[in-house]
C-alpha cells in the first residue's frame, strides 16, 4: 500500500512537470538548430544550455530572468576568455575566474540568476573551449537559446497560468483550513498543545503560501505575454485579487491563535461560540477554496465567514477575558480579509462583519464595554 501512494505521488509530481519537461525539450533541439543550421555555428552548446536555464529557473519575471541570464553569459565569456588569453588555461585560473565572475555580477546588482550563470558561464569557457573563437559567437549562442525560450513559454507551448495556479492555491488553503480546525479543537478542549500544533501547521505552510505567490506572478506575466492564455484572464482575476487578501487572514490567524493559547494558559474562560467560531472560518477557508476551483461566485464563502464572525460577537456577549477579546478581534478582522478575497469592496466588507456582530450602528464605547469586566469587578 506505501509503495503504490508512493508510485502514485510519483506520477503526480511527473504530471505536473510534464509541460515545463516539454518546453524544455522543445527549446532546446529549437535553439540547437537555430544556432547550428540556419547560422551555421559549429558547435553551438551554449544555445540549448541558454534556453534549458530560462524556463527552468524562470517561474514568474520571466523576461527579466532571461535578460540576467544572457548578462550573465556574457559576463562569464569575458572574464572567461580575458584570462585564458592572459595568464593561461588550469585550476587556479578557473578559480580566479569564477571569482571575478561572481565580484562583477554582484557589483552590478544581479540576482541569484546571473550570479549563478555568470559563474557556470565562465567554468565551462575556462574548461570546454578554447580561445579560436570570438567571444561575440558564443554570447550569441546564448541570445538565440534565451529567445527560443521565450518563444516557447508565450507562443508556442504556453503553460495553461490557471492550472499553475489551482494547483499551487489547493495546497496552501487546504493548510490554511487545517490550521483553523486544530485550533477550534484545540480551544473547545482547552489543550494548549494542540493550540500550538496548530499554529505550527500554520508556520509550516509558509511555504505553500509562498509558492501559491509565485504561481499568481507567473500567471500574470504567461497571460499577459502569451496571446493563447488571453481568454484565461478573467478566470484568474479571482486568485489575483484575493490572493494578498487571503495572505492577510493568515497572519490574522496566526496572531488570532497565539492568543488562545495564552487565554487557555491563563486559564481564561472560553465560550462554547468560541472554538464554534473559529471552526466556521476554516470552513470558509475551505469553501473559498473548492468556488476558486470551480471559477464560482464564492457565495457560499462569504457566508461561513459571516457565520464566523457573528458567532464571535456571541462570545462577546456571553463573556471573554482580555485575551479572548483579542482573539474574537483578529477572527473579526480575519473574516473581513475573507470576504475581501471573496471580490467585496473594504467599506462593504467593513460594514458586513459589524452588522453580523451585531455592532451595526452602535457606539463605539458601547461595543468596547461588552463582555468586559469593570474595574474592581470580579473576572
Amino acid at each position: 500500500m506505501i509503495g503504490d501512494n508512493r508510485f502514485i505521488a510519483a506520477l503526480t509530481r511527473a504530471r505536473a512537470g510534464l509541460m515545463l519537461a516539454v518546453q524544455a525539450g522543445l527549446a532546446a533541439g529549437l535553439a540547437w538548430f537555430l544556432a547550428h543550421d540556419l547560422f551555421g555555428r559549429p558547435m553551438p552548446f551554449f544555445a540549448p544550455i541558454a534556453a534549458v536555464i530560462a524556463l527552468g529557473s524562470s517561474v514568474g519575471q520571466r523576461m527579466r530572468r532571461t535578460a540576467e541570464l544572457v548578462i550573465g553569459v556574457a559576463v562569464g565569456i569575458g572574464i572567461g576568455d580575458l584570462i585564458i588569453l592572459l595568464i593561461g588555461a588550469g585550476p587556479v585560473q578557473i578559480g580566479l575566474i569564477v571569482l571575478l565572475a561572481v565580484l562583477v555580477a554582484t557589483a552590478v546588482g544581479g540576482g541569484a540568476p546571473l550570479i549563478v550563470q555568470s559563474a557556470s558561464s565562465a567554468v565551462l569557457v575556462a574548461t570546454l573551449t578554447t580561445t579560436t573563437e570570438q567571444p561575440w559567437t558564443r554570447f550569441f549562442d546564448a541570445l538565440v537559446g534565451g529567445g527560443v525560450a521565450l518563444a516557447v513559454m508565450t507562443l508556442l507551448l504556453p503553460i495553461n497560468p490557471l492550472t499553475v495556479v489551482k494547483r499551487a492555491a489547493d495546497p496552501a488553503l487546504r493548510a490554511f483550513t487545517a490550521g483553523l480546525h486544530e485550533a477550534s479543537l484545540g480551544l473547545a478542549e482547552g489543550d494548549p498543545d494542540v493550540i500550538q500544533a496548530a499554529l505550527d501547521r500554520l508556520r509550516e505552510a509558509e511555504g505553500t503560501f509562498a509558492a501559491f505567490t509565485a504561481a499568481i506572478e507567473a500567471a500574470r506575466e504567461n497571460v499577459a505575454f502569451a496571446p493563447a492564455r488571453w481568454r484565461a484572464r478573467g478566470a484568474l482575476a479571482q486568485y489575483v485579487e484575493g490572493a494578498p487578501q487571503i495572505t492577510y487572514a493568515l497572519r490574522n490567524v496566526r496572531v488570532m491563535i497565539r492568543r488562545a493559547q495564552t487565554a487557555l494558559n491563563d486559564r481564561e474562560r472560553v465560550p462554547e461560540v468560541l472554538p464554534a467560531s473559529v471552526r466556521h472560518l476554516g470552513d470558509a477557508v475551505d469553501l473559498l477554496r473548492d468556488e476558486w476551483a470551480q471559477g464560482a461566485d464564492p457565495i457560499a464563502a462569504r457566508e461561513r465567514a459571516l457565520r464566523a464572525a457573528a458567532e464571535s460577537g456571541r462570545a462577546y456577549q456571553d463573556g471573554v477575558g482580555y485575551s479572548g477579546g483579542v482573539v474574537v478581534a483578529q477572527i473579526r478582522t480575519a473574516v473581513a480579509d475573507l470576504l475581501r478575497a471573496t471580490g467585496v469592496e473594504y467599506a462593504e466588507a467593513t460594514r458586513q462583519v459589524r452588522e453580523a456582530v451585531g455592532w451595526h450602528g452602535r457606539a463605539h464605547g458601547a461595543r468596547n464595554r461588552i463582555g468586559r469586566p469593570r474595574p474592581g469587578a470580579p473576572s
